[in-house]
């Protein structure tokens, strides 16, 4: 005859098997994350600071607008990833999701973005007609230009180069808007992803950050460019500049001179242009002194009240 077990033996053994799966899930690390940000609009960037509550954290990983950032550890212990909103980005939704390996184990969590509409301005410029509709003899070097800048953006370092505040490289305030739709004798084209300013020609240009210069040559449409890889995606465009300092390969510290303010390549008038980008994205370099610059600057990006 068989035998049923008891309702208070099979209560018995349902604790047993349940309570190891419960004080697993108490026990498993959690991730926290943070965002900072001036606002999440096009332009923008974000800081996302990553750490565990359970357990210290490893390899950490991001993944937002469909991109995989590279995230470093702060000297507080906590990750930090910088997520740049491209220029372009339209409104909506959007999720960052980020993993990081603890006690042996691969944690997630995510961070939801709401992303607001911005409007940019049309700027109305004239300029040399070969810099708005080029000649046809020219059309293989800026062919080859645009290859060569591909590949120094695709050859960012894994590790972060920079450690000081970010600053400004000249003196003074821009006076262009990021993000302005240009106008050039009459025809749109791309829109401006960075910021001018109306520097004396010859003024000496230092370098936003510390990083590696990928980049020290003259190109068509920017003239004599110097472009600064600040490692992890980060990297800094200066063009138009009337002389170059420092060559392809050079490791250059905050604050040292890479070049003098000049005219070359598509301008008006003598000015440094200055374009910063993360992991792909034009980003608003005066939004990006808000966050990562120092006090002085985060005092002349914040528009008053």
């Amino acid at each position: 005859m068989r035998r049923t077990a008891s309702p208070c033996l099979v209560l018995l053994l349902l604790a047993l098997v349940s309570v190891p799966r419960v004080a697993a899930a108490q026990s498993a690390p959690a991730l926290r994350v943070d965002a900072r940000s001036r606002s999440v609009a096009p332009g923008e960037l974000v800081i996302l600071t990553v750490a565990g509550d359970a357990a210290a954290i490893d390899n950490v990983r991001v993944t937002a607008f469909s991109k995989e950032l590279r995230a470093y550890r702060s000297a507080d212990g906590t990750w930090q990833a910088l997520v740049g909103i491209d220029l372009d980005q339209r409104p909506g939704r959007y999720t960052a999701n980020v993993e990081a390996d603890a006690g042996g184990a691969t944690i997630r969590e995510s961070h939801t973005f709401i992303v607001e509409r911005r409007t940019f301005p049309t700027r109305t410029l004239r300029v040399n007609p070969d810099f708005v509709n080029p000649p046809p003899d020219e059309l293989t070097r800026i062919a080859e230009d645009q290859k060569f800048i591909r590949l120094v953006y695709a050859s960012s370092a894994a590790t972060r180069l920079w450690s000081e505040p970010f600053t400004r490289p000249v003196p003074g305030t821009a006076n262009s808007a990021f993000g302005s739709r240009s106008v050039f004798n009459g025809q749109p084209r791309s829109p401006h992803a960075g910021a001018d300013f109306l520097s004396p020609s010859g003024t000496p240009i230092i370098t936003p950050n510390a990083g590696r210069v990928l980049c020290a040559r003259s190109l068509y449409f920017t003239g004599n460019t110097v472009i600064i890889d600040h490692g992890l995606g980060v990297f800094s465009m200066l063009a138009h500049l009337s002389r170059l300092d420092v060559h392809e390969g050079d490791a250059v510290k905050e604050g040292q001179i890479v070049g003098l303010v000049g005219a070359t390549g598509r301008v008006t008038g003598p000015h440094l242009h200055w374009a910063l980008s993360v992991s792909g994205a034009a980003v608003d370099l005066l939004k990006i002194l808000a966050v990562l610059g120092d006090t002085k600057a985060r005092a002349a990006a914040t528009p008053p009240r």
